[in-house]
């Protein structure tokens, strides 16, 4: 499965959420998986989120190829610095991660660059430190770990409440962190939570 995050900057908020509801066209393009998004809390209405689902990186090409500047043409104009990254799925956290957004009330993107050395290590920490803390958390609903050339990996958990998430970074981050050696694995690391919107979903 190929992961695809999109970051913008809004600069016209009720055109770039009426080009959202247009992107409903991707159902029924082939290898599509689902889409869904929402905005930073901390930059509401400003800084926009958009997550998307293909089956494989080829199905993801020919949409590119044919459908997307037909779709995107919508929201034109009404965002600037956009930032799109695609990962290839390596392994949920959780188990049998489904591209849904409707019983989530935000996610958390973390977007990790680490050493070329540290990272088999990392993805090992990922898998037996951090998963099961995330895993066994109330209100974590399901995630996905992905890895982008250039030692890039992004981490998407889904909530059902910000305040369920809230609890798991104070109770757990710090010391999980220790535990993982993230310091070690790590060489820059960035990250949101996202408002998911309701009428982004697809």
């Amino acid at each position: 499965m190929l992961v695809k995050w999109t970051r913008c900057t809004v600069v016209d908020r009720r055109g770039f959420e009426r080009g959202q509801r247009k992107w409903a066209g991707l159902l029924g393009e082939p290898g599509f998986r689902g889409q869904g998004g929402g905005w930073s809390r901390a930059r509401p209405g400003v800084v926009a989120h958009v997550f998307s689902f293909w089956e494989s990186r080829a199905f993801y090409d020919s949409f590119m190829a044919r459908s997307h500047d037909r779709l995107a043409a919508t929201q034109s104009g009404s965002y600037k610095d956009l930032q799109v990254k695609l990962f290839d799925h390596r392994f949920d956290v959780k188990t049998g991660f489904e591209p849904r957004f409707t019983d989530a009330d935000v996610a958390r993107v973390a977007h990790c660059r680490v050493h070329e050395d540290r990272v088999e290590h990392f993805a090992l920490m990922q898998e037996k430190v951090w998963n099961p803390a995330m895993a066994g958390s109330p209100g974590m609903l399901r995630g996905v770990f992905g890895e982008a050339p250039g030692n890039e990996f992004v981490v998407l958990s889904m909530w059902r409440s910000a305040a369920e998430h809230g609890k798991y970074r104070v109770e757990r981050v710090e010391r999980l962190g220790l535990r993982a050696q993230t310091d070690a694995d790590v060489a820059a690391l960035s990250g949101d939570v996202v408002q998911l919107e309701s009428t982004w979903t697809v």
